[in-house]
């Protein structure tokens, strides 16, 4: 592959933090509904806390961009989001954050961002979720220069997450032969979507795929591209949306509700235009409250998230997450997931965890907007 000319340009002194001509992107959105009734529409997991750090999501995600990306990042969430964002991340300028009139997927919310750095002579862009959760930030930070380093050879790179057991819930990058030149950067073969536990394990057993987390690192100009030979209106429009930025309200609707894996991924990847880095930085998506559990302690253990002195157990595990001023008392359950908040109360299983979101879909079927 023929590298494009790099470019030396920076946006300002400011950003001199970090890897030269390297912006962040973070897409924040969605409304966690496996979380319910802690994460709901209107306070979506990314804004909470989670891991009992004193730091939400969102602001994990911008702390471990820092070093890398210094006060280059870009946010891209929703309207009804815009302010809590602003409020929970100040150090971000306001134009930083793009705030989408309604969802789209992932590849409007990342495309929109491409195009406006685009317009503003960004190098290379790299989009990473704010709702997931990374222990090792160093070995993330390795894993993203790396990546940068093929995404300024004119790749677009993905960070492939090294699987820990067959999971049916990831989709998965299948990677070929290093690429030279790249030190523990490897070509694609392709992307497959969430598979069955069975097919799983043989993709663990062949030691050939890494989960998909959906981070890719890549030129804006190549990104907007490569869509272009998929859907060449649709780059226009984001192009043009960029260039002309009062007509968000007018062009938004219009722009097709795809994902950036299927849209410009999948089809990158037949034409042999993929890289991936393996990550190996302790990821999780925070997907459930299972997940959750896991993350927070020990199987054998009964677990608080929020107020201790809330919680009275007595031969019991699992998960309690406390929200309002109530007692909780859970005696003789195992794996038990509890969730107190001021409105609603969730108690189900952490093998059953991820069943939630039919009690949201019905909530919202019975138009009960104050719940979901």
């Amino acid at each position: 592959m023929t590298s494009p000319e790099a470019t030396s340009e920076q946006t300002g002194s400011a950003h001199s933090a970090g890897i030269e001509g390297f912006w962040a992107v973070v897409p924040a959105g969605g409304a966690g509904t496996r979380l319910w009734p802690l994460s709901r529409s209107g306070a979506p997991k990314f804004l909470h806390d989670l891991t009992g750090s004193g730091r939400t999501l969102l602001q994990q995600t911008r702390d471990r961009l820092a070093p890398l990306a210094g006060d280059r990042v870009m946010v891209v969430t929703g309207q009804a989001h815009q302010d809590a964002v602003r409020e929970q991340l100040p150090e971000i300028a306001v134009d930083n954050v793009l705030a989408e009139p309604s969802p789209r997927d992932s590849m409007a919310a990342i495309g929109w961002a491409a195009a406006v750095l685009e317009r503003q002579g960004a190098e290379v862009m790299g989009s990473f979720a704010a709702d997931h959760v990374i222990s090792d930030d160093s070995a993330f930070s390795a894993a993203v220069r790396s990546a940068v380093q093929a995404a300024r050879g004119g790749w677009l790179a993905t960070i492939g997450i090294e699987p820990t057991f067959a999971s049916a819930a990831f989709g998965y990058v299948r990677h070929g032969d290093p690429l030279p030149g790249l030190d523990g950067v490897r070509s694609v073969i392709g992307f497959v979507e969430k598979p069955s536990v069975q097919v799983a394990s043989t993709y663990l057993a062949s030691g050939d795929y890494r989960w998909n987390a959906g981070m890719f690192v890549v030129r804006p100009g190549v990104l907007l591209d490569l869509l272009a030979e998929q859907d060449p209106r649709f780059a226009l429009a984001l192009r043009e949306l960029a260039a002309e930025p009062d007509s968000l309200a007018e062009r938004w609707p219009s722009l097709p509700k795809i994902a950036i894996d299927h849209a410009v991924a999948e089809p990158a990847a037949a034409d042999g235009r993929v890289a991936t880095v393996p990550g190996g930085f302790g990821w999780d998506d925070v997907g459930d409250f299972d997940s959750l559990a896991g993350l927070l302690g020990e199987r054998a253990a009964l677990t608080v998230l929020g107020e201790e002195s809330r919680v009275r157990s007595s031969d019991a595990t699992g998960l309690v997450v406390t929200g309002s001023d109530r007692l909780v008392a859970v005696v003789g359950i195992d794996d038990v997931v509890v969730v107190d908040t001021e409105d609603a109360l969730l108690v189900t299983t952490r093998e059953r965890a991820q069943e939630v979101k039919a009690i949201v879909a019905a909530l919202e079927a019975e138009g009960r907007d104050d719940l979901t």
